[in-house]
């Protein structure tokens, strides 16, 4: 991949908008491999792209489950992997969207809004634009989330690696809007295909690595928490409506961004649970995250939680959320 694409709209004090450069097509065809390539040409030159990483299944950034975004200022190190100051960060709490495809959507809109606001207030940033990396999941309504992702990110390039149908789509749907340009490339050679196990094993690393860094050099503190310390919710799920405010014949419908308390049980242990920075409950899924605790015992007769947590003290939030991450320290 030559770097014409990005010249072409970055290298010019005139320019305002930076590119919008997305990366999109199947499974392991390297799309995380060219966006960090990508990043690491334009803070050569001395700009500061912003990385998205819409990837739920793997987690470029921080753990699976999210969506996120930080800037990039150093070109990436291929082991130490993408340096991270404060990314912002949305949690899905799945590793596919088909779990909660509104609230994928939801959060995508929510990041992209502030990554806007950012841009509005950093000439430096806007001009130097992003990169936006996603997920491998392009049929049905997975194609519906990359168009849904284009359109909100406003992106101006779009990168289709290896998948010659999803780039005639691509061309077909976005003829009316100029300012995008799709461009087909063919899947680097140098790409392996990746098995369920070994991306399962790949996302327990992922969350391992958060807690005690890529060379065991952190240090994750065990805490205990009384049950009524804690405030977790899920979202989604339950009826947006009863019957009895339904049409008559109709059937209540799942509300996908509803909030759910949860009661502390046994399927909390061994939970990755998002700690977000809400004030109040109805804050929750327009608000980032701060962190992420993992459950590691729950004792009912003294009503007491014991987590792990980055560092000690009190959390960052006293609102948490469960999604489905389960982690087994290994």
């Amino acid at each position: 991949m030559r770097t014409g694409v990005w010249k072409a709209s970055i290298y010019s004090s005139l320019f305002i908008q930076g590119p919008r450069v997305i990366v999109v097509g199947p499974t392991d065809s390297g799309k995380s491999t060219l966006a960090r390539m990508l990043l690491s040409w334009a803070a050569k030159q001395g700009w500061k792209p912003t990385f998205v990483d819409l990837d739920i299944g793997q987690g470029s950034i921080t753990i699976p489950g999210c969506i996120a975004a930080t800037p990039i200022e150093l070109p990436i190190d291929p082991v130490e992997g993408i340096p991270l100051d404060m990314p912002l960060v949305y949690f899905h709490g799945h590793t596919t969207p088909s779990v909660n495809v509104d609230l994928y959507k939801v959060l995508v809109k929510e990041l992209a809004q502030i990554l806007e606001r950012q841009f509005a207030g950093n000439a430096e940033s806007r001009a130097a634009g992003m990169v936006i990396n996603t997920m491998g999941w392009i049929e049905s309504t997975g194609y519906e989330l990359l168009l849904h992702a284009i359109d909100t990110f406003n992106a101006t390039v779009v990168l289709v690696l290896g998948q010659e149908k999803l780039c005639s789509m691509l061309k077909d749907v976005l003829k009316n809007k100029p300012n995008v340009d799709v461009v087909k490339l063919q899947k680097s050679g140098g790409v392996v295909s990746r098995n369920a196990k070994f991306r399962q094993k790949a996302r327990s690393h992922r969350i391992r690595e958060y807690f005690y860094g890529l060379s065991n050099d952190l240090s994750p503190h065990s805490n205990v928490a009384n049950f009524s310390d804690l405030c977790i919710y899920r979202i989604g799920g339950g009826p947006q409506a009863p019957r009895s405010a339904l049409p008559i014949g109709a059937e209540p419908a799942a509300d996908p961004t509803r909030l759910i308390p949860v009661n502390i049980n046994r399927d909390l242990l061994h939970s990755v649970l998002a700690v977000s920075f809400a004030k109040e409950p109805d804050e929750i899924i327009s608000s980032n995250v701060a962190g992420f605790i993992w459950i590691t015992d729950i004792d009912f007769e003294s009503k007491k939680i014991t987590y792990l947590a980055p560092s000690a003290g009190s959390l960052p939030g006293k609102y948490l959320i469960q999604g489905s991450l389960i982690w087994y320290e290994p």
